[in-house]
């Protein structure tokens, strides 16, 4: 299956261990759960899914690769233990707590989070010495003597045995204790992850082109050659950062990352007519609805391949500015949570309204630590927090002399709403973009497979296709000859409106 069935089938999975019954016992003992067994190719995004799951579950995550453990760190030390049996002393040997274990304990102590997941990573591929201990693992949830928490379910993973050396072949015994999903790579699939990370559009373009380039692993004489989804993600990343700082991205890059040298140096090449196309064509002026007719005329000219780049640069500056409008809904609608706080321990405190706001921002700084330390927060969300942080700040700034209550909570609304409007404004704006570029396509591609690919494309891409459901585009509709029945039958209303106090 893909990963993003395997996430489906995995979080399913998490959400009945985490069930409980009238008494708060789990349904199934943790003995009885049996641990997720994650097979797939390297860089296919196993850590990544792990990583939402927690965080959409709202449990901790401590993540391990087992192939740098050994039995030591993984059962713990032994020490000599003295016990009195039938009036007589003896000498027993025992062992410390384990490294992964306290870990757990350290996570939940440390966040307050009680139930989580333990992803243990290269599985198969541990030590001969540590093989044995695994079938007892896996099966009573224990190292030694020491048994992790109850409410922490075990998740495992490794690669097949084709792609590392080191694999060590599961017995019917093991696997009859695992839940095993095997997971394939996909293209299609990896592009709507893909969108919402903000992939180069140079790399889902050439993907587009060549679709065998999306994931490769040979053996030559020279060794392994390869390429895989965290090497596209981690190259994309430096192409952006490059651009940033105005350092030229080439072929001795690319290799660092697609370790294959044909498919790096068909890369390279494609980057480079990428770059000039982005010049050529000033995509942002075509977004400001400000095209010459010569750049209308040479995309009405250009073979499919450079076409398909323009749709790409296009969909990228379209995408870039939506995602900056639902970052900032995001933003805002948190801080309308904050400041609902505010008022509602304002009208309970008798304290001035400097020292309320004060609570709430200690109250959100301890619930950001715990989060940050459950391990379970992705980026964007950490980002978002520590924004809204920032903002409870500067609220407090601006009512610091303020004692009335009321006077301040006014001065508070007030400085939230001039905030919605500016995001009003801004949605229009890329409203206004994204209508632009469908009216240049239909200039200069009219109906044909171009407008198509624009309109698949922001239909998979979770960023547009929320964004068009939120504030509308009128062309999108008007060419997604699927989805008119849902123009007629559901007015689009702005979720902007909900967000006013």
């Amino acid at each position: 299956m893909n990963i993003k069935k395997a996430k489906d089938q995995i979080k399913n999975a998490m959400t009945a261990y985490f069930t409980k019954d009238e008494l708060g016992n789990y349904v199934i003992p943790i003995e009885k759960q049996r641990p997720v067994f994650l097979v797939g190719p390297p860089g296919i995004g196993k850590t990544a899914i792990m990583e939402q799951i927690a965080s959409e579950l709202g449990v901790g995550l401590m993540s391990y690769s087992m192939t740098h453990h050994t039995r030591q760190s993984a059962i713990g030390l032994p020490f000599i233990s003295h016990k009195e049996y039938a009036g007589k002393e003896y000498n027993i040997t025992e062992y410390t707590m384990s490294e992964i274990i306290a870990s757990v304990y350290d996570l939940m102590e440390n966040s307050g989070v009680k139930e989580g997941i333990l992803f243990l990573d290269e599985i198969n591929c541990v030590s001969e010495t540590l093989s044995p201990l695994m079938l007892q693992f896996l099966q009573y949830k224990v190292f030694g003597r020491h048994r992790i928490p109850e409410g922490w379910i075990v998740v495992t993973a490794g690669n097949p045995p084709e792609y590392n050396d080191s694999v060590r072949e599961f017995d019917v015994v093991t696997l009859d204790r695992l839940k095993k999903i095997e997971v394939e790579p996909d293209l299609e699939v990896w592009k709507e992850y893909a969108y919402t990370v903000g992939i180069h559009p140079a790399v889902t373009t050439f993907l587009d082109i060549k679709k065998a380039c999306f994931y490769s692993v040979e053996t030559t004489i020279k060794g392994k050659s390869f390429v895989t989804p965290r090497g596209w993600e981690d190259l994309s990343k430096m192409i952006r950062l490059y651009e940033q700082n105005g350092i030229k991205a080439d072929e001795d890059l690319v290799i660092q990352y697609l370790q294959n040298r044909k498919i790096a140096k068909e890369f390279a090449v494609y980057y480079d007519l990428f770059v000039k196309y982005k010049e050529d064509y000033q995509v942002m002026r075509i977004l400001d609805g400000k095209a010459d007719e010569k750049i209308k005329i040479r995309a009405g000219n250009a073979k499919f391949d450079e076409r398909l780049s323009l749709i790409g640069l296009m969909l990228d500056g379209v995408s870039e500015e939506v995602c900056s409008v639902i970052q900032e809904e995001a933003y805002l609608r948190s801080c309308m949570e904050a400041v609902k706080s505010f008022r509602q321990l304002s009208a309970v405190k008798k304290n001035d309204p400097a020292s309320v706001m004060n609570s709430v921002i200690a109250r959100e700084e301890r619930s950001l630590n715990s989060a940050i330390n459950s391990g379970a927060l992705t980026q964007d969300e950490k980002i978002c927090r520590q924004r809204v942080l920032l903002y409870l700040k500067e609220l407090n700034a601006l009512i610091a002399d303020e004692t009335d209550s009321e006077v301040a909570f006014k001065a508070v609304k007030k400085d939230y709403n001039g905030k919605v409007k500016a995001l009003s404004k801004q949605a229009d704006e890329v409203k206004r973009k994204m209508s632009n570029m469908f009216l240049f396509s239909e200039d200069v591609f009219g109906e044909g497979q171009e407008m198509l690919i624009i309109v698949t494309e922001l239909t998979a891409n979770y960023n547009t296709a929320k964004f068009i459901s939120e504030f509308g585009c009128e062309e999108y509709f008007r060419h997604n000859k699927e989805l008119l029945f849902y123009e007629r039958q559901q007015e689009i209303i702005s979720r902007i409106e909900n967000l006013g106090l």
